[in-house]
């Protein structure tokens, strides 16, 4: 890793209450509460395979194996200084016996499969992708932060495409976006996916929802049902007893009973 820390700094960062402690970079894309809801809201069983799409420096993809013990988990990310940092983070945490990390494009299905990673082969996908349309959005300067947070027009469809084909028959998607936003997602897991489950986090009861966590399941249909909503914070500003159980303690977020 002596390599990596000659292209950027980086901070080692415990989350979880301290249950992990990954390595980030100090500049760019750096992982939040996005990451750690995500995988709260990621069911899973030991056994299983898991693949974590856009997985950055595992932050997502680690916490779900760290909950969920015998889960195989590999993390996906196009970034080979994140992809390194990914793979540090799974072997600091000792989770490398069941967790890996490949340098890929989400949408290269012919290097995912050189990886390993065949067609049919995923019990669970997550994923986080960008989601600010670099059209609508100012984007930053920073390249990493950019790649991690700026969109292109078709870009969840394509996603979404790669996580089809990756998953079994029955297998679920999890995925979190921009609540803003919900009506396109549930748009673009028509082709595919069905027994859609939407939980809106909403910073305050007061204020406007900012994320959605959406489950799906491969190949079922059914209109989409609606969770109650998660609520970050009460109205003096502190974290409610359900954020800090999922944020801090790492609690499951139940979308679906499986």
């Amino acid at each position: 890793m002596a390599a990596d820390r000659d292209i950027l700094d980086t901070s080692d960062d415990a989350i979880l209450g301290g249950r992990l402690t990954l390595r980030q970079p100090l500049e760019g894309h750096r992982f939040g509460h996005d990451a750690i809801l995500l995988a709260a809201a990621t069911a899973g069983r030991a056994g299983e395979l898991a693949v974590d799409l856009g997985a950055g420096v595992g932050a997502a993809g680690l916490a779900l194996a760290s909950r969920v013990s015998g889960l195989r988990l590999v993390l996906v990310e196009i970034d080979p200084v994140l992809s390194r940092l990914a793979a540090d983070n799974a072997k600091r945490n000792k989770l490398d016996d069941r967790v890996r990390a490949i340098t890929c494009d989400v949408e290269d299905r012919n290097t995912l499969a050189a990886a390993g990673l065949h067609g049919g082969s995923a019990d669970r996908v997550l994923m986080n992708p960008p989601f600010h349309d670099a059209r609508r959005h100012n984007v930053s300067p920073d390249a990493r932060r950019r790649l991690a947070h700026a969109s292109e027009p078709g870009l969840l469809a394509r996603w979404l495409a790669s996580a089809a084909w990756l998953l079994k028959p029955g297998g679920s998607l999890t995925l979190i976006w921009r609540a803003d936003e919900t009506d396109e997602v549930l748009a673009a897991l028509k082709s595919g996916f069905g027994a859609i489950t939407v939980l809106r986090v909403m910073p305050r009861e007061d204020a406007a929802a900012i994320r959605v966590l959406v489950h799906a399941v491969n190949g079922e249909g059914g209109a989409a049902t609606q969770r109650p909503p998660l609520v970050l914070n009460d109205v003096s500003g502190r974290p409610t007893a359900v954020a800090e159980a999922v944020l801090r303690g790492g609690q499951r977020l139940t979308l679906v009973e499986d």
